[in-house]
């Protein structure tokens, strides 16, 4: 196969994987979707404005549901090609010395290169019975492809433990919308990232080419973040999606 089959190879599996999730998000606002009231927040009490989206009770929530987190939205993954962006964004990118935030249960762990591309992996999280899943991930893998591999319970918002430019890659996917302060996340990204390396993000975010997309983002984020809080810490599941 020539280089240049090999690189429209490539190219086409990005443009299906994002054509997938753009069709994926498009229809979930089509059925989910509609006019709210209480779309700010709502009153706990008489002079308390709770906003579910900003929550500081993140890490709890995602302590609550560790063991059925998977099972919760690996359908949603597979329908909207969520699986073929991380292993794309991986394969193509990720080498040498790599730290990944937000890890949870490891769902990036299939796609990872071999160890001649990726030499180590630190998984980190807020969430010590999120990493606990991935653990239990790495005790199915062989002696050798495991010892790649590191866990730590870590702050992605202070990273104390790491020194400056520590690593080749950072990775982070679908992480910022649940870290408090994404802005000091991304700062410590860049901190403990090497000159030459690379920090790469797999993100639901503000589109400027869609910005009737974005307003509606906006306009339901509130009512979205109540609905998904309410999904996660039940004992049902609707088989919700958390991207939108």
């Amino acid at each position: 196969m020539t280089m240049a089959a090999t690189y429209a190879r490539r190219l086409g599996l990005v443009a299906v994987s994002g054509t997938v999730y753009a069709g994926a998000v498009y229809l979930g606002l089509q059925l989910y979707g509609g006019d709210r009231k209480g779309q700010s927040g709502q009153r706990d009490s008489e002079d308390e404005l709770k906003s579910f989206v900003w929550d500081p009770r993140r890490t709890n929530t995602f302590q609550k549901i560790a063991y059925r987190y998977d099972d919760e939205i690996e359908k949603d993954e597979f329908v909207m090609g969520i699986n073929l962006l991380r292993r794309a964004l991986l394969y193509f990118h990720a080498k040498g010395n790599v730290l990944e935030v937000g890890a949870g249960t490891a769902r990036n762990l299939p796609y990872y290169p071999g160890k001649s591309t990726v030499e180590h992996i630190m998984l980190t999280d807020s969430s010590d019975k999120m990493l606990l899943r991935a653990k239990e991930k790495l005790g199915d893998m062989s002696k050798d492809e495991r010892q790649r591999f590191s866990v730590m319970v870590a702050d992605a918002a202070n990273l104390r433990g790491f020194g400056e430019n520590s690593f080749d890659t950072i990775v982070d996917t679908f992480g910022l919308c649940s870290f408090d302060d994404p802005v000091a996340v991304l700062k410590e990204l860049k901190r403990v990232c090497k000159p030459d390396g690379k920090i790469l993000l797999l993100e639901h975010g503000r589109s400027k080419s869609y910005s009737g997309l974005s307003d509606y983002l906006d306009k339901h984020a509130e009512r979205h973040a109540k609905v998904s809080d309410h999904m996660l810490t039940s004992s049902f599941s609707f088989g919700a999606t958390f991207y939108f």
